[in-house]
């Protein structure tokens, strides 16, 4: 053959690899499987079955005052400072720093990103590197295998290996796209554990002021029967009252101190529970106390537009990342029943003397293609498809329920809220006409015109009014809060955190 023809060969042969380099540069240009499009937005209107009224009702008292709530306002990422509480603030500062689940779900959030960064890695080709050396003794009863003849030697071999996979189909862009949605979901996931977190903080300090409203009014009824008891012993020694009557009040007097032992119970394992929501342990102080006095009420409150929530709420935005990983894993599997290629290449030397392995004559090199094609594997593949399209399926029922039960989150607080207000200004009118009766029949079991039975019911119906005026006012915080939480937190209006020097 002349050097005409060679050189005719080669240059169809060139052409061959560069039309194949290009039929499959363009064969990757499209990704197998369904493109993801995000859900639309519920064609909902409002959040309850009728309308509510833009104002909640209102008590004279602290904690009492009317919320309005305000459509369209925007969300604090701090809305716990609304409640105007350094120590509250203190303490959700802390959580943020060193809470167990918050570092969890950051740790989580960094894996899910070095897992999309390691697909990716697959785009590119994977170049290796390899020396081995070797000292040998050949058999005398074969041919030697060196030039040389001799039978005893060293070799020494390098080689530098190139492999690379083409994304013909698109199923490695299918895969890092699965891992970027699961990378999203987590960063939503960790939203969330931001928002739970701070709710539960809010939560427990409110709880903490509660029961110790609680536990002084409990103490304030116990002062009033030990003085109605002590007033009945002076009346059975002056002969006004009989022992049946103080034997009665000692009764009433010994029920309700059983009432203070749970209330100081609550209190302290309430006090657990926040160093825990803290990252601490349950023997140290948390330096922080709380009552109803040092919580503000906000009389403000925000109302996201139903077609917004699902754009705020976190957990919903990471059930709609899940259903984006889904979705792509779909292609995943599609692309595996496709024709697989793969191209590869090798360059290297290998001598018996380490200084000449790469002497003309001790080198070599080769390029090799592939293309498989699975013809039979007892349905292995296709199975693995129909499984995708039914977790696909699965992560869309996922988040449709998770949409509904943020609706039912928002709708259920705010008919909380209308509710506690309203309970706590029939509680304040209670606890008033409660203690007014109370003052009276004590004055007239004084003057010895109404009998013991009738200052018992009084002092039982005060107790009982004071403590649901104490509860109504901590619900009606809690349920601020909850709201807060419902709406997604404000996580959208945190800066964005300064860039790291290094």
């Amino acid at each position: 053959m002349s050097w005409k023809d060679q050189g005719v060969r080669r240059a169809s042969w060139s052409a061959g690899v560069r039309a194949a380099l290009l039929a499959l540069a363009l064969l990757s240009g499209c990704a197998v499987g369904p493109d993801f499009h995000r859900p639309e937005a519920p064609p909902v209107q409002g959040y309850t079955r009728a309308p509510l009224a833009p104002k909640t009702a209102s008590a004279d008292v602290r904690g009492g005052e009317e919320q309005t709530f305000v459509p369209g306002l925007e969300i604090s990422h701090q809305w716990w400072t609304l409640f105007e509480s350094p120590a509250l603030s203190a303490l959700v500062d802390r959580a943020l720093q060193a809470s167990p689940t918050v570092t969890a779900a950051q740790a989580a959030l960094r894996q899910a990103t070095e897992l999309v960064a390691a697909q990716e890695g697959t785009f590119y080709p994977s170049l290796q590197a390899g020396f081995t050396p070797g000292y040998q003794k050949a058999s005398a009863n074969l041919s030697p295998p060196l030039n040389s003849n001799l039978l005893r030697y060293g070799l020494y071999t390098a080689q530098l290996s190139v492999a690379f996979t083409p994304d013909v189909w698109g199923g490695n862009r299918r895969a890092v796209e699965s891992l970027q949605g699961a990378a999203e979901a987590q960063r939503f996931l960790l939203e969330a554990a931001l928002v739970t977190l701070t709710t539960n903080l809010v939560s427990a300090a409110v709880q903490e002021a509660s029961l110790r409203a609680q536990i002084a009014a409990t103490r304030e009824i116990l002062a009033i029967s030990t003085k109605s008891l002590d007033l009945l012993k002076a009346q059975l020694a002056a002969g006004a009252v009989t022992g049946l009557d103080v034997a009665a009040q000692e009764a009433a007097l010994a029920q309700q101190e059983q009432t203070l032992p749970p209330l100081q119970k609550q209190l302290e394992q309430n006090r657990d529970l926040l160093m825990a929501l803290l990252g601490g342990f349950p023997g140290e102080p948390t330096g922080e106390t709380f009552d109803l006095a040092s919580l503000h009420l906000p009389q403000e409150l925000p109302l996201s537009l139903p077609s917004k929530l699902v754009e705020q709420r976190p957990d919903v935005r990471a059930a709609e990342a899940q259903l984006h990983a889904a979705c792509a894993q779909i292609g995943v599997a599609v692309a595996k029943r496709l024709p697989q290629f793969t191209i590869g290449g090798g360059y290297g030397g290998t001598s018996t003397h380490f200084s000449q392995m790469f002497d003309p004559g001790a080198t070599f090199w080769s390029i090799v293609g592939s293309a498989t094609q699975t013809l039979f594997d007892g349905g292995t593949l296709l199975h693995q498809q129909r499984a995708a399209e039914a977790a696909f399926d699965q992560a869309a029922a996922l988040y449709r329920g998770t949409v509904i039960t943020g609706f039912q989150n928002v709708a259920d607080t705010l008919v909380a809220l209308h509710a506690d207000a309203e309970s706590l200004k029939a509680a304040v009118a209670s606890e008033r006409a409660a203690r007014r009766t109370l003052e009276i029949t004590r004055k007239q079991q004084q003057a010895g015109q109404v009998n013991f039975l009738a200052l018992l019911s009084a002092q039982q119906a005060y107790q009982q009014a004071l403590i649901t005026r104490v509860q109504a006012q901590a619900g009606r915080l809690v349920d601020t809060a909850a709201l807060f939480q419902a709406l997604g937190g404000g996580w959208w209006n945190r800066p964005p955190p300064a860039p790291q020097k290094d």
